[in-house]
Parts: C-alpha cells; sequence; structure tokens
C-alpha cells in the first residue's frame, strides 16, 4: 500500500515537473496548444525592422500580442479559412518574401563592401571631379528668339535673376535667379559645357547656346579649385553604393542561370 502511494506521488511529482518545465520554455498554452518563446523573439525582430526599440516594458505587450494571435488563428483555422485558395497563395507569397529576405542578408554579410574597394571607388569620383568648378546661372527657354530677346534686355540693364526667376523653364534654377551653385562642368551636357567654360568670370554667352532641352542663356559668376569631400565622410556611402551594386549583380546572375520555360 506504501508503494503504491509513493509510486503516486513521484509520478504526481513527475507530471508536475514535466508541466513545469513545458511551461518554461512556452509563453503559455492556448487551448492546449503551446505558444514557444522563440515566436515572441521574431515578433520583437519584426518590430523592430520597423525602426521601434524594444524596450523592457514592451515584453509584456509583446506576450499578450503572440497570444491574441494564436486564438484568432485558431479561430480562423476552426471556420476553415485555412484551406482557402487565396490563403495558400497568399502563404506562398509570404514564405518567399521571408526566404528572399533572408537570400540577400546572407549575401551581404558574405559580401561586405572592404575599405579598399570603397577607396577605389572614392579615388574614381575623385579623378573625375578634380580640377575646377564653375559657379553658374542660367536662363532655358523653348526659342531662339526669345532668348535673343532675354540677351539684348540684359545688355541694356535688365537683371539676370529677375529675367530667370520671371522666364526659365528650369523650374530647379529658374526660382533661385538661375543659380547652379559650383559644380564640374562635366556635369552638364556638351554643348552647355564647352560654353561654360569659354567664359571669362563675371561674363555672359553672348549667343544663345542650344542644347537637347533648348536654348541658354549662360553667365559665368566665379571659379575656383574642386572641393572634394573627404573620403571618411562619405565612405558610408560610398559602400552602401557598392553594395547595391553588388545586390544587382547577383540578381542578374541568378536570372541569367535559372531555366524558364
Amino acid at each position: 500500500m506504501k508503494k503504491q502511494i509513493f509510486s503516486a506521488l513521484a509520478l504526481a511529482a513527475a507530471i508536475g515537473a514535466m508541466s513545469g518545465a513545458a511551461l518554461a520554455q512556452n509563453v503559455a498554452i492556448v487551448n492546449g496548444v503551446a505558444i514557444p518563446k522563440e515566436r515572441i523573439d521574431a515578433l520583437a525582430q519584426q518590430v523592430a525592422r520597423s525602426g521601434r526599440q524594444i524596450t523592457p516594458e514592451m515584453q509584456g505587450q509583446l506576450r499578450d500580442e503572440v497570444i491574441a494571435r494564436e486564438i484568432f488563428a485558431q479561430e480562423a483555422h476552426n471556420k476553415g479559412l485555412d484551406a482557402t485558395d487565396d490563403y495558400k497563395n497568399q502563404i506562398e507569397l509570404t514564405k518567399q518574401s521571408i526566404l528572399i529576405r533572408e537570400l540577400f542578408t546572407d549575401f551581404q554579410k558574405n559580401n561586405a563592401v572592404s575599405d579598399e574597394e570603397a577607396k577605389a571607388e572614392y579615388d574614381k569620383f575623385a579623378s573625375a571631379n578634380a580640377g575646377k568648378e564653375y559657379k553658374a546661372r542660367h536662363i532655358l527657354v523653348e526659342k531662339e528668339a526669345d532668348a535673343v530677346d532675354i540677351i539684348s534686355k540684359i545688355k541694356k540693364g535688365a537683371k539676370f535673376e529677375d529675367l530667370a526667376k520671371k522666364l526659365s523653364k528650369d523650374p530647379g534654377s529658374g526660382a533661385k535667379g538661375g543659380d547652379l551653385d559650383w559644380a564640374n562642368p562635366g556635369n552638364y551636357v556638351k554643348e552647355f559645357s564647352e560654353a561654360l567654360v569659354a567664359l571669362q568670370k563675371g561674363k555672359m554667352t553672348e549667343k544663345p547656346v542650344k542644347s537637347q532641352f533648348g536654348y541658354h542663356i549662360i553667365r559665368l559668376d566665379d571659379v575656383r579649385d574642386a572641393q572634394l569631400p573627404k573620403f571618411e565622410d562619405v565612405k558610408p556611402q560610398i559602400a552602401q553604393q557598392l553594395l547595391q551594386q553588388k545586390m544587382a549583380k547577383y540578381q542578374e546572375e541568378l536570372r541569367a542561370k535559372a531555366k524558364i520555360e
């Protein structure tokens, strides 16, 4: 009799220990279904990806959320909503999105941009933009006759800036009196660039300059040696740009070797 009592107590203790262990590994048990702690971790990662900071105070909210999701998901299952074609298609798309995100995350981890790569790209940029920078203004119009008329008005005393604000078809610079700020001549189309570098400081083109955009009246305000940013200041942007290029190449390679029928 005593042996039976001890056996029953031992069994009850074992069951209790097992239940305790199960609860220690799970957030909760909803209608007999265990919710693992990892689900809270996954939800926290989703929240973090959206830009929100995970604080200790949010743990309770995350627990309530995963429990609520389990309750609602069970009810949807009971109604057979997970058997519809639309649900199955949405699940496949979601699975693909997660896998693709993991694929590209893995690629980025294994193909990080080195300091040498970033510096080489910076050197290319510096070489292409070295030399002189020009601070210029322009007025852009559609017709040559209008450009000739504007040049005539400026020579008679009209202010270049006022006419640019009133008549220029370039919305970006027109609102600023035609100001193009400092730039390397190579940033402009060939016709514009050639006319710009031929000007003397403070002078304006005597004839309209025709380009693919229309007719320009150009005035050169100043010239200086190119002011390039320091490598360390633009290194993060360069690295991001190079990583995007690597990603694009990787995607193209995958498409190229895929057998599509």
